[in-house]
C-alpha cells in the first residue's frame, strides 16, 4: 500500500505553516508536503519544523500561479507516493489596507492567486486523490460570507456608507447549480469592472480579498458537487473554511487569533474521523457549518 501524503500550499508562514505543524501534533499518518512559491523560504520553515521535531514533512516548490508548477508537483505525487490523500490550499494574498497599487490591478492580482490559483492547483491535483482520501480544504474567508448576505438583505439597495453591494450577481454565487464557467465568467467580470473603475457601480464590493474569496467558497461548492456526481464511492470531502482572523496572516500585524489558532478548522476537515459523510461542499468556521 502506498504511503499516505497530504499537500499544504503556500505553507512556509502563517496559517499555512500553522497548518502542517497541526497535522503533524494531530498524528497524521503519511509524509506531508509543504510547498511554496520561494524555495529559500520553504526550506528555512522545513527546517523549523525539523527542528522541532517533526520529521515526517517534505519540501516541494509550488508557486500555483504557474501551471507549469503545479504540473511538476503533480508528477511528483504520482512517482513517489501514487496519489494523493489530503490537499488543503491556503496560498493566497492581501494587499495591505494602505496599499498604493490602483484597486484595479489589486483586483487582478488578488484574483490571479487567491482564485485561479486555487483553480489551477485543484485541476492538477484533484485527479490525484484516491478513494477514501481524507478531505480537500479550501481556505476561503467569512468575508465570502459576510458580502453575500449583506447582498442577500440590501440587494439593489446601499448600504449606510453609500456603495452598492452585489446585485444580480449574488444570486447565482448563492445557486445550488452554478457552474464552474459561470463562476469564471464572474470571477472575471469584477476584475473588468474593477480596472474600469465602475465596479461599484455595477454592484461589486470595493473589496479585492473579499471577492476572490466569495469565488473560492462558490468553487469549493462546485469541486463538492461534481465529486458527489462523479466519485460518490469514495468517500471524499470537500470544503472552504474559514480559518479566522490571524495576527500574522498576510503580514499583517493586528488580529485576534494566532496563526496556530487559525490552522485548527483546516485540521479539523482534513482528519475527520473515517467513515464521515459530512460536511461536504460547506463553509465550516469554528467547526461549525455556516449557511451559504
Amino acid at each position: 500500500m502506498s504511503k499516505k501524503v497530504a499537500v499544504v500550499t503556500g505553507a512556509n508562514k502563517g496559517i499555512g505553516l500553522a497548518i502542517v505543524q497541526g497535522l503533524c501534533k494531530a498524528g497524521y499518518a503519511g509524509d506531508i508536503i509543504l510547498t511554496a512559491r520561494n524555495e529559500k523560504l520553504g526550506q528555512e520553515a522545513l527546517q523549523k519544523l525539523k527542528s522541532e521535531g517533526f520529521n515526517n514533512v517534505l519540501f516541494h516548490r509550488l508557486d500555483i500561479c504557474d501551471q507549469t508548477s503545479a504540473e511538476e508537483l503533480r508528477k511528483f505525487l504520482e512517482k513517489n507516493y501514487g496519489g494523493l490523500d489530503v490537499l488543503i490550499n491556503n496560498a493566497g494574498i492581501a494587499f495591505k489596507v494602505d496599499a498604493t497599487e490602483p484597486f484595479g490591478e489589486q483586483a487582478e492580482v488578488t484574483m490571479r492567486t487567491n482564485f485561479w490559483g486555487t483553480l489551477w492547483a485543484s485541476k492538477a491535483l484533484l485527479p490525484l486523490l484516491r478513494p477514501n482520501a481524507y478531505a480537500v480544504v479550501n481556505i476561503s474567508s467569512f468575508v465570502s460570507k459576510r458580502l453575500t448576505s449583506a447582498a442577500q438583505s440590501y440587494r439593489q439597495r446601499q448600504n449606510a456608507a453609500g456603495e452598492t453591494i452585489f446585485t444580480g450577481a449574488n444570486r447565482q454565487f448563492r445557486s445550488a447549480d452554478i457552474s464552474e464557467e459561470e463562476l469564471c465568467g464572474l470571477m472575471g467580470e469584477f476584475v473588468v469592472a474593477a480596472q474600469n473603475g465602475n465596479h461599484e457601480a455595477k454592484g461589486w464590493p470595493n473589496t479585492a480579498y473579499g471577492a476572490t474569496k466569495v469565488g473560492v467558497t462558490v468553487l469549493s461548492r462546485i469541486q463538492a458537487r461534481v465529486l458527489a456526481q462523479t466519485r460518490a464511492a469514495d468517500g471524499i470531502l470537500l470544503n472552504a473554511c474559514c480559518p479566522g482572523w490571524s495576527a500574522l496572516r498576510h503580514g499583517r500585524p493586528q488580529g485576534p487569533q494566532e496563526p496556530e489558532g487559525g490552522g485548527e478548522a483546516a485540521v479539523y476537515l482534513a482528519m475527520l474521523p473515517p467513515g464521515a459523510t459530512a460536511p461536504h461542499g460547506q463553509l465550516v468556521w469554528d467547526k461549525t457549518v455556516q449557511e451559504w
